[in-house]
């Protein structure tokens, strides 16, 4: 009988065309190796033309979930996506907040399409509750000035983006350049000054769907294999690199990156 691997639990949201969300999670955790594990905040119908409609599990549903997975088996590192609403942030920050494992938050609020995936009075939750659980919290540009109201133009305005985030408590704040233009570049600073920037090509690929999610859950994966934040930042941007190169066609629309690159 061999061990089990490190586990990683995924708090998110279905994606029925299976680029993004929990279905995103669960390959990228495959992929590095960890036993992922699933709470399902909220269910959606969605293909590569965007998202046709979401609907939110019941409160009792996701904290049956929550107590089943952390009561018996435990975690080694969360990742949180799309929560939907400001009782379900409320709910998930309250249960994080006793659990003693990193917590990675991708503060999703909008898919690839725009469509809208967090209910607009849920954003002072995330700011106020779940935030300040995270020992890293993932955001694009688009949730930065959600979050914060500081708008990035450009590579230069990184680091104020990331300390007005940093003022809501998290333990450290991944901001995430791949909006601006030339190289993808990523900046990672921590409440406590430290700064290490990430820096990619940038491929001329339209099939990026499930980016974010995937490089939240690739960095939750290394973490729970032990590497220092910084060395699980690096590991998930070269992974989500490479899943951004082989992106490939689905449907009419956008398609997503490939989890499974490195075994093809």
């Amino acid at each position: 009988m061999s061990a089990a691997p490190p586990l990683v639990l995924s708090v998110a949201g279905s994606d029925s065309g299976g680029g993004a969300g929990i279905q995103a999670d669960l390959k990228t955790m495959l992929a590095l190796g960890v036993h992922g594990m699933t709470v399902v905040a909220a269910v959606t119908a969605q293909n590569s033309l965007g998202v046709q409609g979401y609907w939110e599990l019941p409160a009792e549903a996701v904290t049956a979930q929550l107590d089943s997975v952390l009561g018996d088996i435990g975690v080694d590192a969360v990742k949180t996506g799309m929560l939907a609403s400001a009782d379900l942030v409320s709910l998930v920050a309250a249960r994080l907040s006793t659990v003693d494992a990193p917590v990675v938050v991708d503060p999703v609020s909008v898919s690839k399409h725009g469509d809208p995936l967090l209910a607009a009075d849920a954003l002072e939750a995330v700011r106020t509750l779940l935030l300040p659980v995270a020992a890293v919290v993932t955001p694009n540009l688009h949730e930065v000035r959600q979050l914060t109201g500081v708008e990035v133009t450009g590579a230069g305005d990184l680091r104020r983006a990331a300390d007005a985030v940093l003022a809501l408590g998290p333990g450290a704040v991944l901001v995430k350049g791949g909006h601006l233009a030339g190289d993808a570049v990523d900046l990672l600073v921590t409440a406590a000054g430290e700064e290490y920037e990430y820096r990619s090509a940038r491929y001329d690929n339209r099939h990026t769907h499930g980016t974010g999610c995937t490089l939240a859950s690739a960095v939750a994966s290394r973490l729970a294999c032990g590497d220092t934040l910084p060395d699980a930042v690096a590991a998930a941007k070269e992974y989500v690199t490479g899943a951004i190169a082989h992106g490939f066609a689905l449907g009419a629309g956008i398609g997503p990156v490939d989890h499974g690159w490195r075994q093809r």
